[in-house]
């Protein structure tokens, strides 16, 4: 296929942030008597909002989480962050020498994704081409997103790549009509399953960005 935009997800893409999220939220709800592992939050939350995040444990614990609660974990999760968040390795390489308009599309809420990328160092290389679920109204698996930040970029959701890690991202780039490639070299998927359902096929799987211009070369960058 021809692409004319590369938009990647942010948590366990471009950041090695989704164990630290999961672990905190662990730690959170455990506090609460809501007992739930890692494997939990990878199947249920993994590319997830955290509203959608809080109306999955209403439904399957019958809780509902205090106002405070949001608030208390955001501080806490960013306190972790900025003790231990890393950079995917080689995506600076990537993002610098990609030769092809790219975008961020995520999850996260917007001050989250933009401390995030600022304690990464690649906030200078995202500038403005940030776009987040609380842009639109159904966020992933819905293709909402994906097609709203293609939109902005002026590009055909036809030719876009979207870069993704959790399958509920990859089932979102793939309603949204545009070539889905999953990344599996984030520190949450170590020792996970990557056998992916029918209706969450990506067309390609890498586990390091020092691949990246090795899959499709003419393409997505240049050597």
């Amino acid at each position: 296929m021809m692409v004319d935009l590369v938009i990647f997800d942010c948590d366990g893409v471009l950041i090695d942030s989704e164990v630290i999220s999961a672990r905190m939220l662990i730690a959170e709800l455990a506090g609460l008597g809501v007992s739930v592992d890692m494997a939990y939050v990878a199947r249920h939350f993994l590319g997830r909002s955290y509203p959608t995040v809080m109306a999955t444990i209403r439904k399957d614990f019958g809780l509902d989480l205090p106002p405070s609660f949001e608030e208390a974990y955001r501080t806490r999760l960013l306190a972790a962050f900025e003790r231990e968040l890393r950079v995917m390795p080689h995506v600076a390489e990537v993002l610098e020498r990609l030769a092809l308009p790219f975008c961020v599309a995520t999850s996260s809420s917007p001050r989250r994704a933009a401390i995030s990328l600022r304690l990464v160092g690649l906030a200078g290389l995202v500038g403005d081409r940030l776009f987040t679920a609380s842009e639109v109204v159904r966020g992933k698996p819905a293709p909402d997103l994906f097609l709203h930040a293609a939109a902005r970029m002026g590009a055909d959701p036809a030719r876009c790549l979207v870069i993704e890690d959790s399958l509920t991202g990859v089932r979102a780039g793939l309603a949204a009509g545009m070539e889905v490639w999953r990344f599996t070299g984030g520190s949450h998927l170590k020792g996970m399953a990557m056998e992916a359902p029918d209706d969450a096929r990506p067309q390609r799987e890498f586990d390091s960005f020092a691949h990246f211009f090795q899959i499709d070369p003419a393409t997505t960058g240049h050597p």
